[in-house]
């Protein structure tokens, strides 16, 4: 699964709406809202949940994914070391990340891309990436509106 960053996933972009989705993936494993009236979606063989912003048309704003497959300029990430993954992510540009810690967690928030690398033990466990906010103060959709 390719993640292109600032656009999503895979055949996911930013911007789709449930039937868009479910034209390009099928029927989720589950779907439910969360305390903003988000709609989630959960593809448990992808190991990805999406969410639909309510305030925001519901238009898929934010991808979180565990998948193996998971890679972006031809790197894998889940199940490596987070040290090894940002040496590979330098060699594009990718080096400033915020870093917090939960318990045994380490989340690495990268503000330009707008995705979070998170580890546990030092290797990285989960991906997270939203939308990006454009200089309007608005989401920046990738998916082509139809007219």
């Amino acid at each position: 699964m390719k993640i292109n960053l600032k656009s999503g996933i895979d055949k996911l972009l930013f911007g789709m709406k449930q039937n868009d989705v479910t034209a390009a993936l099928g029927k989720p494993d589950k779907n439910y809202k969360d305390e903003d009236d988000n709609v989630i979606f959960v593809y448990n063989a992808l190991k990805i949940r999406l969410t639909f912003y309510q305030e925001e048309d519901l238009k898929l704003g934010y991808l979180v994914a565990s998948s193996g497959d998971l890679e972006v300029f031809g790197y894998k990430l889940i199940g490596r070391k987070i040290a090894d993954v940002k040496k590979d992510l330098a060699t594009k540009g990718i080096t400033k990340y915020n870093q917090e810690t939960f318990d045994t967690f380490e989340n690495y928030f990268n503000e330009d891309n707008w995705f979070i690398l998170q580890t546990e033990f030092d290797e990285v466990v989960k991906f997270e990436i939203g939308a990006i906010i454009n200089d309007k103060d608005e989401f920046d959709w990738k998916f082509p509106v139809k007219k």
